[in-house]
């Protein structure tokens, strides 16, 4: 255990303190992104929910499209469509062919023309874009619209006045743009201390965070405002809770079973149990994410005003299918595996940036141990909750 610990320690003082304090204090847009590549612990194949997310929301982005007044908005052959946080891999592509084709065919039907589609693919920086145009290039016979990729974050402008007419963004809005200062202050009531998430946290820390997030939705819905042509759809999917209460998980069993929770935490705990990081490293460390309520996200649309709500709902993903529990239940390890790949794919860039590689890598495994030894997770059924919103610029 002495070598683990000596090559932690140098892990430890390689690493440049600067660096890890700018990405906590307002850097976090350089390293915050799902994990690219298309190995076991990417996301391309670690989306398993939001896909499920996106196939249950499937008919009401259909009919978000089909009733907009695209005909009136556009009087020219051209529309422009941006997917704001697209990540990479199957399930952004999937959902821009579904919008795609849903505007060609409309246009065929009451123009009688075909119209020419421009798809923006922006998120931030870190973002793997290689990847995604990777897989964009191997359609390049298929593609019925014009690509390209737009670098930056969604709380700020990314396109001229009136550009858009159509913005989704799905499963990517709970990612709030910063930490909250008042979280990583040591004197502040708002401290987090012992948690990596602020399920389960004090009053000021979850009232911390839903202020950031409150600035965070003003601030997207203020571009998108400059951005969404009259008339145009705005379309969001984000994970969400169904009322104003304090808890982020709406049952006991998705608050254990939750992988940013429970488990997490131990996770973090054994490191410093095991003398490879001290209790300051682990409680600077915070998920920057924030699960809205209707009435919050209601709220940002009203104060900002620009936008009329065609539907807002609120629904529930289980995390995985039945035949996928059975099986994990005959091998707890395999699911210990799955669990940490799905983590690995949300958290590893952020995680990465806050240890450095190799205790990152600790981490991990750690978290797929804890995991794969509480066999009482086997038998709990942990839900997500997510918010769906459609809505119209007048």
């Amino acid at each position: 255990m002495e070598w683990l610990r000596s090559i932690a320690a140098s892990s430890r003082r390689s690493s440049d303190k600067i660096e890890v304090d700018r990405w906590i204090n307002g850097g976090l847009q350089r390293v915050l992104c799902m994990q690219g590549g298309d190995d076991d612990g990417s996301y391309a194949n670690n989306s398993e929910a939001t896909a499920s997310a996106i196939s249950l929301c499937k008919p009401l982005l259909l009919n978000a499209i089909e009733s907009m007044k695209l005909m009136e908005c556009n009087i020219c052959t051209s529309v422009r469509i941006a997917d704001l946080g697209c990540a990479t891999g199957y399930n952004t592509l999937a959902t821009i062919d579904l919008v795609v084709e849903t505007v060609r065919v409309r246009y065929l039907k009451e123009r009688g023309l075909e119209p020419e589609l421009e798809v923006f693919f922006s998120d931030l920086p870190s973002n793997d874009f290689n990847s995604l145009f990777r897989s964009l290039s191997k359609r390049a016979s298929s593609r019925e619209y014009y690509a390209a990729g737009v670098a930056g974050s969604f709380y700020h402008r990314l396109f001229p006045r009136r550009k858009l007419d159509i913005a989704v963004s799905l499963s990517a809005l709970h990612w709030l743009s910063k930490v909250p200062d008042e979280v990583l202050d040591k004197r502040s009531a708002a401290w987090n201390k012992g948690r990596a998430w602020i399920e389960g946290a004090n009053k000021q820390v979850v009232e911390a965070y839903a202020k950031q997030s409150e600035k965070d939705l003003e601030d997207f819905l203020s571009c998108r405002k400059e951005e969404i042509a009259r008339g145009g759809l705005l379309f969001i999917l984000m994970g969400g809770r169904p009322h104003m209460q304090s808890n982020q998980l709406a049952d006991s069993d998705s608050r254990a079973k939750h992988p940013f929770t429970t488990s997490m935490d131990q996770a973090w705990q054994d490191l410093i149990n095991e003398g490879l990081i001290d209790e300051d490293t682990r409680d600077m460390f915070n998920i920057p994410a924030y699960m809205r309520s209707i009435e919050e996200v209601e709220r940002g649309i009203n104060r900002i005003g620009g936008f009329q709500i065609e539907r807002i709902e609120y629904k529930r993903i289980v995390e995985h299918s039945e035949e996928k529990q059975k099986e994990w239940m005959r091998d707890p390890l395999s699911y210990g595996r799955a669990k940490a790949n799905l983590v690995r794919a949300t958290l590893r860039p952020i995680v990465d940036a806050h240890l450095g590689p190799y205790l990152s890598h600790q981490l991990f495994n750690r978290f797929q141990s804890r995991v794969s030894s509480d066999l009482n997770l086997l038998h709990t059924t942990c839900f997500y909750g997510i918010i769906v919103l459609s809505a119209i610029r007048i």
